[in-house]
């Protein structure tokens, strides 16, 4: 008997036969990624994880946008500044475990993206096989026009699909980059009408449930094991890199200057 499938209070979680689909579901919060929410997506890849009969996953949003990004006016994320060092450390985990427990599974995991996919939701996606935007949607990371490295463990994973060059004019300016383009520099692999994502995702989702199973992850784990032989030599300071640009000044200006709605004035402290 298939265990009972867990429910969530900041996403859902449905399973049909052997495909999977899990929808962001924080709706007056544009699905920003709360700390909570970043539990939840972990909690529910290591439940697939052990699901052996789950050949593919759909990760989805909304209708009219993916995620918002990290939620800056979470009281959970909004508390770190005054933590100990060493707490804060440990919570800055939260991110880049998230997208790790992604990239882990050995399913086939498939990303429908409607509308904007912002930071922590590009991140998120990077950690994924295959990523389908309706056309009008777009993608941005906006961590260092606010004062913050780009961390998550996603840079490695961004430079393979797009290159150095790309990777840094997309990283660097924090510009959206719309789904056209995105196609055209591989950051996803399909564009399709508005509306149309998770529709696609679903017929792919089919498409890999029709393969045998164990080579079906085999080849997965082999060709990502391939693809990401150096990402964690890259990445292991990452999470230091973010916490020591948080704590400069820039950052709180950023931060304040986002939420309150005018531009930021650097001063490189």
């Amino acid at each position: 008997m298939s265990p009972k499938v867990p429910t969530f209070d900041c996403l859902t979680l449905t399973i049909e036969g052997t495909i999977a689909t899990v929808t962001l579901d924080r709706p007056d919060h544009r699905n920003a990624l709360s700390v909570q929410l970043l539990r939840e997506l972990k909690q529910v890849a290591e439940f697939l994880s052990g699901e052996v009969r789950i050949a593919a996953i759909i990760l989805r949003g909304s209708d009219r946008y993916f995620s918002a990004g990290a939620d800056l006016r979470d009281p959970e994320m909004r508390a770190r500044p005054t933590m100990p060092l060493l707490e804060r450390r440990e919570a800055l985990k939260a991110g880049p475990d998230m997208c790790d427990a992604w990239e882990a599974l050995e399913a086939y995991t498939i990303v429908a993206i409607e509308g904007y996919c912002i930071g922590g939701g590009v991140a998120l996606a990077l950690a994924c096989d295959l990523r389908i935007i309706g056309e009008s949607g777009s993608l941005r990371l906006p961590e260092i026009p606010l004062g913050m490295n780009m961390s998550w463990h996603a840079l490695p994973r961004l430079v393979a699909l797009v290159g150095a060059a790309r990777a840094k004019q997309f990283t660097l300016f924090g510009e959206a980059l719309e789904a056209e383009d995105a196609l055209n520099w591989g950051l996803v692999e399909e564009v399709v009408p508005d509306g149309g994502a998770y529709l696609r995702a679903k017929q792919w989702a089919a498409k890999a449930a029709d393969l045998p199973p164990i080579p079906l992850r085999m080849s997965k784990e082999a060709i990502n094991r391939a693809a990401a032989a150096l990402h964690a030599t890259a990445t292991f300071m990452d999470r230091d890199q973010f916490l020591l640009s948080s704590l400069s000044e820039d950052a709180a200006e950023a931060v304040d200057a986002f939420l309150e709605k005018r531009k930021p004035e650097f001063k490189g402290k």
